[in-house]
This record gives C-alpha cells, structure tokens and sequence, in this order.
C-alpha cells in the first residue's frame, strides 16, 4: 500500500471513529435521560406499594426489544445483555424508598441490626418509613424499653449465637412478631416458638450482605404461628422486590447441608490443597479459561470472609458430618477407578450422573456459556491474583 493510501485509510478511519464516538455520546445522553424516567418510576412505586421488580414486565420488555433487533439486523443477545444491565442499574436507582405496607407498626426492633446483614434490614425498613431501633449486645440494659413498643422483633445474629438471644425474649409484646434471619431455620424456629406465644416465622435470605437489596432475591419463608399476623411482612418483602419461597424448617435444613454445609466445606478442602500445593496463583489466573477462572474466585471469596460465620454453618449440625463422610467416600471410590485405570467405567459413570441431571444439564451449559462470555469480555479475575 502507497504512502498516500495508508494517509487516506487513517483519514477514512479516524471519521469513522469520531462518528462511533458521537453515537457512544449519544448513548450516554440517552441512558441518562432513561435513568431519570426510572427514577419517577420508583416515586410511582413507593406511593403505590408496587413492587420494584416485576418478572412479567421485564420478560415483555426484552422479548419486544430482541425482536426489534431481529428486525434490525442487530444481535438478540447483545441487546437483552445491555438491556438487562440497563435494567439492573434501573432497580438500584429505585431502590431508594418503598411504600410502608403497614403504617400502624409501632416499632421495628432488629437486635444484631449493627452486624452486616442486619443493616441491610435497617435500610429497608427505614427506607419504608418504619420506626427502626437496633439492639447489640451492650445495649441490653434498654431491651425491656425498646421491646415495649415492638411490633416486630428481628433477630440478625451469629449462628452460634441466636437460639441464646432468642431465649431471652420471653417479655415480648403478645402480639409482637418474633422472626430471625439465620441460614438455619430448625433450631432457631424450635426456640422462638417455645418462648414466645405470638406470631413466629423463621426467615432466611439467600442473599449476603453485599447485595444491595432484595431485588431478585429469594427469601425462604418457614411459617411459625399466626401466618395471619406477619402477612404484611411479607408483603413488604415483596415490595422490596424479594421472591419468598415457602418450605418447612426441616425441608430448608436438609437443603442446606448440600447448598451450603457441603460447597463450603468443599471450598475449604480446594483452598487447602492449593494452599499446601503453593502454585502460582497469577500464573493459574492467566493460564486459566473463564470457567476456571471463576471456579478459583468462589474459592478465593471464601477466605476473604469471616472464619466464624463458614465454620458455625458447618459445625451447626453434626448430622452434616455424615454426608461430608458419603461425600469424601465417594471421592475414594472414584480415585480407586483411577487407579484400576478403569476408563470405561468412568464414562458408565459420567453417564449414569448425567442422565440423573436430565435436561438441568443442557440448562446449565447454555447459560454458563451466557455467563462466561461476559466474564471474558472484560477479562474478569484475570490478574487479580
């Protein structure tokens, strides 16, 4: 190519770059623009008590935005991934104020509420427009005081820690809501129950302390006593945009040592074995694919929180212990093919596991696919070791 070519394709290239960079302007303009229409939106929504996020308008939403791109000639899946961005940042901007759903509530007594879920809690409900008192344990001299005028008490503890403070609320209102927010639901349900003779009901948000809200969340609901009484904390739940989801304390339990007794256990044993490996973690972040990548984030994130909180979720119940011990007996066994050299029976079994998944399976690779593309779009965990 001539020297004069090259001049005229850096002329050509440098036009086409100042008018993506007035469209990228232009875009910017517009989000902003659409960022304050979102913000009226959560006006409406406070005064009218509708929910933040409602899964039938969001679903029309993107299945008429795809089509036009379709039409368009741009791609499905670039525009539901910017929409649902778009989206996201749209239910922060309204997570500012929600309708109170219950007025006459007197007061909300969070005792933990300084920990770092409680203050998500406290948020809410002052964001609500409830009368919020928060409890630690050095202000226990002023309970009686605070729980006189409690038409909810929330328990949001340590796990260790909860069926103790819950066997002190023996002086409750009768007609006081008694609930807790702890990922175990059996015990702590057993005691509220025995001490308190009004409205009970065990909650757990599956969710950590870093989310923002409940937009999206799913909170379990293990209904106590006068489910009549508590119908408008649920409802407020719902306004905040959470998805409740109702199980038995016992049904929760035992779905938890597998979603989180035995993954964390699990994580711990990875993070140990790398620990006493001693690989190069920037050179296994680097080498790594996107999937391995984040697979080496949930561990990491395991040992940047609290030691206490894993090891009282796992230590909790020593029933747990038996499908740990299942667990690491299958491990062996799978070793012992390995050892036999045993190739065909691996793939029987690889079979037979996949045929259990069924179509879950095929479910998870297409949106672990979806999931993956973003992550290495902005080459997320790449360096971060």
């Amino acid at each position: 190519m001539s020297q004069n070519d090259q001049q005229q394709s850096a002329r050509q290239l440098d036009e086409l770059r100042r008018g993506i960079d007035e469209l990228d302007s232009q875009l910017i303009e517009l989000l902003a623009k659409r960022a304050a229409l979102t913000s009226k939106v959560g006006d409406v929504k406070a005064k009218t008590g509708m929910p933040i996020y409602v899964p039938e308008r969001e679903a029309e939403l993107l299945e008429k935005r795809k089509n036009q791109a379709a039409e368009c000639g741009v791609s499905e899946s670039l525009v539901e991934d910017l929409l649902r961005r778009i989206m996201r940042e749209s239910y922060h901007i309204q997570n500012n104020r929600y309708r109170c759903i219950n007025p006459g509530i007197k007061r909300v007594v969070i005792i933990g509420g300084a920990g770092a879920l409680g203050k998500v809690f406290v948020g809410l409900f002052e964001r609500s427009g409830y009368k919020v008192d928060v409890l630690e344990k050095d202000d226990w001299h002023r309970a009686d005081e605070a729980f006189k005028e409690a038409s909810l008490v929330l328990v949001s503890v340590p796990i260790n820690l909860t069926v103790d403070v819950i066997e002190k609320l023996s002086t409750l209102p009768s007609d006081c809501i008694l609930a807790d927010i702890t990922s175990i639901k059996d015990k702590p349900l057993e005691a509220m129950m025995k001490v308190h003779p009004g409205p009970v009901v065990g909650l757990h948000p599956m969710f950590g302390p870093d989310a923002p809200g409940m937009i999206k969340q799913v909170v379990v609901i293990c209904h106590g006593r006068q489910p009549q009484a508590y119908e408008w904390l649920l409802a407020q739940m719902q306004t905040w945009g959470a998805t409740l989801f109702e199980v038995t304390a016992e049904e929760h339990d035992k779905a938890m040592a597998f979603i989180q007794v035995m993954r964390h256990f699990n994580t711990f044993v990875y993070g140990a074995h790398l620990a006493g490996e001693n690989p190069n973690l920037a050179l296994l972040t680097q080498l790594s694919s996107p999937i391995y990548r984040l697979e080496l984030a949930m561990v990491g994130r395991l040992f940047a929180q609290s030691p206490t909180l894993y090891a009282d979720i796992i230590f909790n119940n020593p029933e747990n212990f038996l499908l740990l011990k299942r667990f690491h007996q299958r491990f062996g066994e799978a070793l012992a093919i390995l050892d036999k050299g045993d190739k065909a029976e691996f793939i029987r079994q690889f079979n037979e596991i996949g045929a259990w998944f069924g179509d879950y399976a095929q479910t998870c690779l297409v949106d672990s696919k979806r999931l993956l593309l973003k992550a290495d779009d902005d080459q997320m965990l790449r360096t971060g070791a």
